[in-house]
């Protein structure tokens, strides 16, 4: 067995299909006015199948991995009630439309490095 398998065989090795990173952000504007209380939302990592399908959309991707990341903000945008207040008629619609465009590439990016993107996973080992 190579040194590499019998230390990783050693180690309590997560299953990152099933045990996501997770991380609490808030939204500062969405706070401001939800008051008292603030306005957190809980942001997880995704499977890689799930990354590799909405990398495949032509339109609204930022918009879909905060969906698919978020279930707070899943659900808030899968509101009737906020989807009528809003006039709109689905969910990326609606994340749209109580969220600024800044707002939804943050917390997309976010999303991304906790699926391991936008940030250095690896490092080069010298020889010396």
């Amino acid at each position: 067995m190579s040194e590499f398998l019998d230390r990783l065989l050693k180690a309590e090795l997560p299953n990152v299909q099933k045990d996501l990173p997770t991380r609490r952000f808030t939204i500062d504007r969405l706070a401001e006015l939800a008051g008292e209380g603030g306005c957190e939302v809980e942001l997880r990592g995704l499977p890689y199948g799930r990354v590799q399908e909405l990398r495949e959309l032509e339109r609204d991707q930022s918009v879909q991995i905060v969906l698919a990341g978020s279930p707070e903000l899943k659900e808030l945008a899968s509101s009737p009630e906020l989807q009528k207040q809003m006039g709109t008629a689905t969910p990326v619609d609606t994340l749209k439309a109580v969220l600024l465009p800044g707002e939804i590439e943050d917390l997309g990016r976010e999303v991304e490095k906790l699926c391991g993107y936008r940030r250095l996973t690896i490092h080069e080992v010298k020889n010396g």
